[in-house]
């Protein structure tokens, strides 16, 4: 740890013991602890602190970063919290602590990354970095050319207009999407809002890592796999603004299935 100190969501981030938001929602909450007191956010700690969560000491994190390719099945929930039942944590039962990137819904499948690098999930995470996640959708209707036009140029919900986003139809009720945000349960309520009510939902890539393992099992990202995905993400901003919508202008790309 650095003479001048780190922000305490930095340390525990880079200690391996979960992401930077997940921090500021356990400092939010008081289950943190610096020498026996609970801080205000933005607090910075001291190689000579002891620092607790739920009276845990929590020591820097100086072993090799661990970056898993997990396939979740449906029904296991994205939370480092054990308490709750079917948590992806005790699910996987990793011999070190290890973290989700991001979330998938608890009725969905496909892939995510665990990892114990709090960095990578800081860039990965940004809103403005247009990182690309590919989905295959059923859902409980037949799809018309209006549903993929209507999916395609942004669809309102949450209060916002979702980007653009390349959509194609596989099958009469099978479509995949490629979406470069996050939002609460965005493909779900973007077919909602259409009409439509989704059936299954897979996650199939995450930037340059497509699904290639079966459901429930986990996989080490390849060195190869995590250099290209280090210089994918390198660009992305750490600043807080980078968190902020961005104004998109590209055209909607329309893929259609052929007839």
């Amino acid at each position: 740890m650095e003479d001048t100190g780190k922000r305490i969501n930095k340390f525990l981030s880079e200690s391996g013991y979960c992401s930077r938001r997940e921090a500021d929602r356990l400092i939010t909450e008081g289950r943190v602890t610096i020498n026996g007191t609970v801080p205000e956010m933005g607090t910075k700690v001291f190689e000579t602190d002891e620092i607790r969560v739920d009276g845990k000491l929590i020591r820097e994190n100086r072993g090799k970063p661990i970056y898993l390719a997990f396939n979740k099945p449906a029904g296991i929930e994205c939370t480092t919290n054990q308490s709750v039942r079917n948590n992806i944590v005790d699910y996987i039962n990793y011999p070190e602590r290890i973290f989700p990137i991001g979330r998938l819904d608890k009725a969905s499948e496909g892939l995510i990354f665990m990892t114990n690098d709090g960095d990578i999930v800081n860039k990965i995470l940004r809103a403005r970095n247009n990182h690309e996640k590919e989905y295959i959708v059923t859902v409980d209707r037949p799809i018309t050319d209006r549903f993929i036009e209507k999916m395609s140029n942004g669809v309102p919900i949450l209060d916002t207009i979702t980007r653009k986003c390349k959509v194609e139809q596989i099958s009469k009720y099978i479509f995949k999407i490629v979406l470069t945000q996050g939002l609460n349960r965005q493909i779900r309520r973007m077919c909602e809002y259409l009409g439509y009510e989704v059936t299954a939902l897979k996650r199939i890539r995450i930037i340059n890592i497509s699904l290639d393992i079966q459901v429930g099992r986990y996989r080490d990202l390849t060195p190869a796999e995590i250099k290209e995905l280090n210089q994918l993400i390198e660009p992305s901003s750490k600043t807080e603004e980078a968190s902020l919508p961005k104004v998109e202008v590209r055209r909607p790309i329309v893929i259609r299935k052929k007839q």
